[in-house]
């Protein structure tokens, strides 16, 4: 596509090219980080058996807030085909694919959704989740995907951060 634009001695040309392109960085799934024990640790490598025999997602939750553990609850319910595995934050199992997604093992301020390849958290985690469960939740996860993301995660840290506030919390997971 070409424009004439107006220059200091007279028009001039402006070449543009359609369709426009984006760069984008690409963030690594995960990292050789030092493990608790102070050694290098492959995480990815050290976690690919959690996705050998069963290519589901897993869903990361803190398993003592109630409200979490309400939507474990609610996705459970909402996804027949079982789409969707689960696991606590706090165990081990969790704690290692936190560290595959990048992540401390003792963050537990995000529901993370962990597939084979890619990680999500906070807003994009919750949407990614509702494409993987029973109708309505795929349509209404796109039309809420056109919401910007800082938006989305504005309120989802809002409420993350007063979960147990407003919810309450248990002393163990009751999943």
């Amino acid at each position: 596509m070409a424009m004439l634009v107006p220059s200091g001695a007279g028009c001039g040309r402006f070449i543009a090219s359609w369709p426009p392109r984006a760069t984008s960085s690409v963030k690594p799934l995960a990292t050789l980080r030092p493990s608790p024990t102070g050694e290098s640790v492959d995480w990815l490598a050290g976690t690919s058996g959690f996705f050998e025999q069963d290519s589901r997602p897993i869903m990361l939750f803190d398993g003592v807030c109630n409200l979490c553990n309400g939507g474990v609850k609610f996705v459970r319910n909402n996804d027949r085909n079982r789409r969707i595995r689960f696991e606590a934050l706090q165990s081990e199992a969790g704690k290692k694919l936190l560290m595959r997604s990048g992540r401390a093992p003792d963050d537990i301020s995000s529901v993370v959704l962990v597939e084979e390849d890619r990680a999500y958290i906070k807003s994009e985690a919750v949407l990614k989740i509702m494409q993987h469960i029973d109708l309505p939740f795929p349509q209404l996860a796109f039309f809420l995907q056109f919401i910007p993301l800082f938006v989305r995660d504005f309120v989802y840290d809002n409420i993350a951060n007063n979960r147990y506030n407003i919810f309450g919390r248990t002393d163990s997971c009751e999943i």
